[in-house]
């Protein structure tokens, strides 16, 4: 049976974030965002590694990317970026953990979405800490089909199988599954306008809510603008 890694063992996780070129970001979220659609993918996948930074557990987030304007925004948020090999998705993650193992050896590498603009520090923490009972662990999305976060303890093969119905690939392909309560702003990925109401109700970090705002993003009861409540994610550093 697998030890559990203690503070000794690991300097923190080092988290894999993949963000697609904006050409190709959120084509779902089209209607609602309309030509400010590019610049919302950019504002979710900014709040998303901040947040992830914010988490005393995590080291480092390495953004892989092809796309310089959202490269550029996600350095400055403090993301260690490096190219994309316009690979697929899994291939991507792949090379970020690659660089991942290169910069700390000796760190766990977990992969996370780049759409989870409510995401909660403490939540996350949560989630890396049951993590840290295994060698090989995802997280489901809300709907319990796909994932939002894969991870793997130091010296285990990075083998994520995002993508479709990715819930399913990981367990067949022998992950373990987290079952952590109170983490949805970590389970919660945004792909569709009703996934981006039902982050506001959550609390969004500030660039996506200031981008909901100017697009004018209808609220949880489907026409309520976002200025009509306040749709903020709480001040966690926890």
């Amino acid at each position: 049976m697998l030890k559990a890694m203690s503070a000794s063992e690991s300097s923190g996780w080092t988290l894999v974030v993949p963000v697609k070129t904006l050409v190709a970001a959120k084509t779902r979220l089209s209607a609602a965002a309309g030509p400010h659609r590019a610049a919302l993918a950019v504002a979710i996948a900014c709040d998303t590694v901040e947040a992830a930074l914010s988490c005393a557990l995590v080291a480092r987030v390495v953004v892989v990317t092809g796309d310089p304007v959202a490269a550029k925004a996600l350095g400055e948020v403090g993301a260690h970026v490096v190219g994309d090999p316009e690979e697929g998705l899994n291939a991507a993650l792949r090379h970020g953990a690659r660089e991942a193992v290169r910069l700390a050896p000796g760190d766990p590498v977990g992969a996370l979405q780049a759409d989870l603009p409510a995401l909660r520090p403490a939540e996350l923490a949560r989630v890396l800490t049951a993590a840290a009972e295994f060698g090989q662990m995802f997280l489901p999305d809300a709907a319990e089909i796909g994932t939002t976060f894969y991870g793997v303890r130091p010296g285990v093969p990075f083998t994520p199988g995002f993508g479709g119905e990715s819930r399913d690939r990981h367990l067949r392909r022998g992950a373990k599954e987290l079952c952590v309560e109170g983490v949805e702003s970590v389970r919660h990925d945004v792909d569709t306008p009703d996934d981006l109401r039902l982050a506001l109700t959550l609390g969004v970090g500030p660039r996506t809510l200031a981008m909901a705002r100017k697009i004018s993003a209808p609220g949880p009861d489907g026409g309520r603008d976002p200025e009509d409540g306040d749709g903020a994610r709480e001040t966690d550093r926890g």
